[in-house]
């Protein structure tokens, strides 16, 4: 052959031989790519199942996101509340801010004011200082003022045993006098009367209306005269008599003293209205005369009214129980109160209603005793009511 030829062919197989390497390296790549392919497949398959998971996972994160896009719903609408909230907080920090400018210009204005005080304090602190001094001097000076009231009591007390023999006594002479006031009083008084009657009874025919007249204003006078010295005794009596204090059934001691004065009266007997009385403490016969002496004179004072009508009530002030006595009779001038209680004071005529002018005096006088009060009001013409006070029965 010709070495062209060899040359060629030489080179052809070297090409074959070249082509026959890339097939095998052909096939070798084809081997790895089917291995590849088969990974593929496999990786397709996982990738398959991943993604059904996957569609699962999405499905579920789709609902999520609805359920988030719910909620950011809400959220909204809580930050869009938030918002005017913080609206409302920003304008409520400007006033707080504010009312914080104010208050600091107080704390500073009481800041200036407690250095004055702390000034006016120190001032204090030496002026009291001063009057711990000045203390110290009045309490020596006061123990010599009690020792110096010590030896006043003790002179004063030996003065009021000395004064209390001396009242005694005095009460024993005044006790004396006056029964032999009343004696001898009483003695012409009864002689007065028992001639006048002699005369009214033997002489009658030879006196004219003149002298009968007169001689019947003797023997009336003579009686009021008797009446008179009998009030005045029981009157000075009262303040001698020892007081007893016990717990008083007002109810019982009223219906009492109405039984009695019903039992004296005339035709126009009276109309009682006896309210719930609460028991007192007292004396009962002393308080048994203030209701005697009250109510006469409300029936005295009603004899004019075609009825006689008397309320008799009570109720509690403090530690003390009120009775009142009312009546619809003649009534009396409140301008002349401060007569009423007076011995011997009268705001009617004799000829009007009798009386000696002393029983008010008496009621005064025993209520007084027992720590109470009395007083009146009246209408002229319309009827008076009369109140006093006695301590409450615990």
């Amino acid at each position: 052959m010709k070495k062209t030829d060899a040359d060629e062919l030489s080179i052809a197989n070297r090409e074959i031989a070249f082509q026959q390497q890339e097939k095998e390296d052909r096939a070798a790549e084809l081997i790895i790519v089917n291995k590849e392919l088969i990974f593929q497949n496999d990786e397709k398959e996982l990738r398959a199942a991943e993604l059904i998971i996957a569609n699962k996972e999405l499905a579920f994160q789709n609902a999520e996101k609805e359920d988030r896009a719910a909620e950011l719903i809400i959220a909204n609408k809580e930050l869009l509340f938030q918002n005017e909230q913080k609206e409302l907080r920003a304008a409520e920090l400007i006033i707080a801010n504010k009312e914080l400018a104010f208050q600091n210009a107080e704390k500073e204005a009481r800041a200036a004011e407690l250095i004055i005080a702390n000034k006016e304090l120190a001032f204090q602190n030496t002026e009291k200082e001063k009057r711990a001094q000045e203390l110290l001097t009045a309490n020596n000076e006061l123990k010599k003022a009690e020792d110096d009231i010590r030896k006043l009591n003790e002179e004063l007390e030996q003065k009021v045993i000395d004064r209390t023999a001396e009242l005694e006594t005095v009460n024993k002479e005044l006790g004396s006098f006056s029964y032999s006031v009343s004696h001898d009083l009483r003695a012409p008084i009864r002689a007065i009367n028992g001639y006048s009657r002699i005369l009214a009874e033997d002489y009658a025919d030879k006196l004219d209306d003149e002298g009968n007249k007169v001689l019947l204003s003797i023997i009336n006078n003579s009686k009021k005269m008797g009446l008179l010295i009998d009030d005045l005794l029981a009157f000075s009596k009262l303040g001698r008599k020892q007081v007893t204090v016990a717990e008083v059934s007002m109810i019982d001691l009223v219906q009492a003293v109405r039984d009695e004065l019903i039992f004296e009266g005339g035709d126009n007997i009276p109309v009682f209205i006896i309210g719930n009385l609460l028991p007192a403490k007292g004396d009962k016969s002393l308080i048994k005369q203030v209701w005697v002496n009250l109510i006469s004179n409300a029936i005295k004072y009603s004899k004019y009214r075609q009825t006689t009508k008397i309320e008799i009530n009570a109720y509690e002030s403090e530690n003390m129980v009120v009775y009142s006595v009312r009546d619809y009779g003649a009534g009396f001038d409140m301008q002349y109160y401060d007569k009423l209680f007076g011995v011997f004071q009268r705001l009617h005529s004799q000829e009007e209603f009798e009386g000696t002018g002393i029983g008010l005096a008496i009621v005064q006088k025993i209520v007084n005793r027992h720590r109470g009060t009395v007083w009146a009001e009246s209408v002229l013409d319309e009827g008076t009511c009369f109140y006093f006070s006695l301590p409450k029965s615990i």
